[in-house]
């Protein structure tokens, strides 16, 4: 994993006074590290490969193991280590650290079927894994439980991935999103009650504009009770003094 730190071991448990150990990097066997105990002279060449190695190779005297601190994916690569002649090669592939995988609501509404042999429905929620990426070779996936439901692989650099899921709302089973490489993982669980909704709760939900609709007419209603009751006391007031009217008259 990067910021790791990994040792090449020399497969030896002390070194002779004749011996002289190298050690190789890449695809042109580029000298990084050199031991020669005969002349006493332990060499790290920290400025090949445009010094992607500086301050991190470590050999050890005693083994002649060699040490690369803080990796980066620019150490992923062959590296060989030849003692008094004698060459071996080892793969060295370094993984960046992976993001936590984001889930999200594919859409705004629910939708819901029903047959015409039942009168029940049911209503389902579209679902979007997604992770923003720089890494090779890494797997997205969608788990029911601990069994894979759909998975997406890339092993080129990319910026992004992602993979749709739909589901019963009414659902009962433990959904999650995994995004791993061949030595980690990152996991987000999916809670259904948050992100999905039942189309009896899109029935009964309104937006901004609805609710203004709502909040004016019921300001008309409003003023028109208050014309009408205001008006009734004006007629009733009126009747009492006709009636005083004609009661005087008389």
């Amino acid at each position: 994993m990067e910021g790791d730190s990994v040792s090449l071991n020399s497969d030896l448990t002390e070194m002779k006074d004749d011996d002289v150990i190298q050690r190789r990097f890449g695809d042109k066997n580029t000298l990084i590290a050199e031991i020669n105990v005969t002349a006493d002279r332990i060499t790290v060449y920290d400025d090949v490969l445009d010094g992607r190695f500086r301050d991190r190779l470590k050999l050890d005297n005693q083994t002649g193991s060699l040490t690369i601190t803080n990796t980066t994916t620019e150490h992923t690569g062959d590296y060989e280590r030849q003692i008094n002649g004698v060459r071996k090669r080892f793969g060295l592939i370094v993984y960046t650290r992976l993001p936590v995988p984001v889930i999200i609501s594919n859409s705004s509404h629910c939708s819901s079927s029903s047959s015409s042999s039942s009168s029940s429905s049911s209503s389902s929620c579209s679902l979007v894994c997604s992770s923003v990426l720089n890494v090779s070779d890494v797997n997205l996936s969608w788990y029911a439980g601990i069994s894979v439901l759909s998975s997406i692989s890339v092993c080129v650099l990319c910026i992004s991935l992602s993979l749709p899921l739909e589901v019963e709302y009414q659902d009962k089973n433990t959904y999650s999103c995994v995004l791993n490489n061949p030595i980690s993982n990152q996991t987000t669980h999916l809670d259904i009650n948050t992100l999905c909704h039942t189309c009896a709760d899109s029935v009964h939900s309104c937006g901004p504009t609805e609710a203004e609709i709502r909040l004016v007419l019921s300001a008309l209603v409003g003023v028109a009770t208050v014309i009408i009751l205001v008006y009734d006391i004006r007629s009733r007031r009126a009747e009492r003094d006709q009636a005083h009217i004609h009661t005087s008259g008389a």
